[in-house]
């Protein structure tokens, strides 16, 4: 669990507003595709069993049969685990003052990326399927100023109230630097 007040660059009086993970149904998916990845060789086994017997009986098919069942089994497992740690380690933190993308790719790449509140130009939020519409999960695209930063939130709990926070905040930040620019301007 990350301790929200322990926030790297955090300001004084900051605070957190979401901290976003994907939405619960995405690790139901994985686990979906265990179980079918994992069927899929019992399956085969009962085909070549009832088809071709004399394969099961075969001085070298049976071992090349049990090797490829086991490579295959082993790959489902790795792509399973590799889905897992991406859903269970991406998360966004949205605070009053910026947003910090923590997004895992593979299991050994992690990157962090925060974007202040002042920069963001546009916010999408995207909501595709019977599924996601019935569970409200969807995507949040946020945009910068350039065409190649872009913070995506996928599969997130509620993305249009989401969205409609972080646009809150957005002219809120707006609002609190220029009533800060005008008080510096008026001093001088």
């Amino acid at each position: 669990m990350i301790d929200l007040n322990a926030l790297p660059n955090r300001k004084d009086g900051e605070q957190t507003i979401y901290l976003l993970r994907r939405h619960w149904i995405v690790p139901l998916k994985i686990f979906g595709t265990l179980l079918i990845g994992f069927a899929l060789p019992i399956g085969a086994y009962f085909i070549i069993r009832s088809q071709f017997p004399e394969l099961l009986h075969h001085s070298t098919m049976t071992p090349i049969l049990a090797i490829f069942a086991g490579f295959f089994v082993l790959a489902v497992w790795l792509f399973v685990m590799q889905e897992f740690v991406d859903y269970y380690l991406d998360m966004w933190i949205v605070t009053d003052e910026r947003i910090i993308d923590i997004s895992q790719h593979g299991l050994f790449k992690r990157t962090s990326a925060e974007l202040h509140l002042e920069n963001i130009v546009d916010v999408t939020a995207q909501v595709i399927g019977v599924l996601p519409t019935m569970l409200n999960y969807g995507d949040v695209l946020i945009q910068t100023p350039g065409e190649v930063v872009r913070f995506h939130f996928k599969q997130i709990p509620r993305p249009e109230e989401v969205r409609q926070m972080v646009l809150k905040l957005v002219d809120e930040d707006r609002g609190r630097h220029e009533r800060q620019y005008s008080n510096v301007s008026q001093t001088h």
